[in-house]
């Protein structure tokens, strides 16, 4: 009789693990993926820039690096961006903006970015020549 009781114990406790599993990883996976249902999605539009990349719409679920080098995500192959110019970064809701280090500056609606900056929507952010419209979703 104790056999059975104990039996029965180990396999609920397997069906109790098992569900709690399950659990982290779907609340896991959809923040990994950055995609969680309650957030909007954050988009930059080129608006002046080279015309290569006029017209050019990103949707941003991860950090965002702008600059001259290959290795960014947004290519501006103009003299007066940086290799790594500025980063946009989720931060809950939010989309922060900050320059890296840039020689000629990164501005926010006209103003230089001296620290990472909120964003909001409709603003524009300028690297070199270029200007993107920031705007949400």
């Amino acid at each position: 009789m104790i056999e059975i009781v104990l039996f029965i114990c180990r396999v609920l406790l397997v069906v109790i693990l098992y569900l709690f599993l399950f659990a982290v990883m779907r609340t896991g996976i959809g923040l990994v993926k950055g995609q969680r249902k309650d957030s909007a999605v954050w988009t930059l539009d080129m608006e002046k820039g080279p015309k290569n990349l006029r017209g050019l719409h990103v949707d941003v679920l991860g950090p965002v690096v702008i600059g001259r080098s290959p290795s960014a995500d947004i290519v501006i192959d103009e003299p007066f961006v940086s290799s790594n110019h500025a980063r946009l970064t989720m931060q809950g809701p939010a989309l922060i903006l900050e320059d890296l280090g840039s020689t000629n500056g990164t501005f926010s609606n006209g103003h230089a970015v001296m620290e990472p900056t909120t964003l909001r929507d409709g603003d524009e952010v300028q690297v070199g020549d270029a200007i993107l419209r920031v705007s949400r979703r």
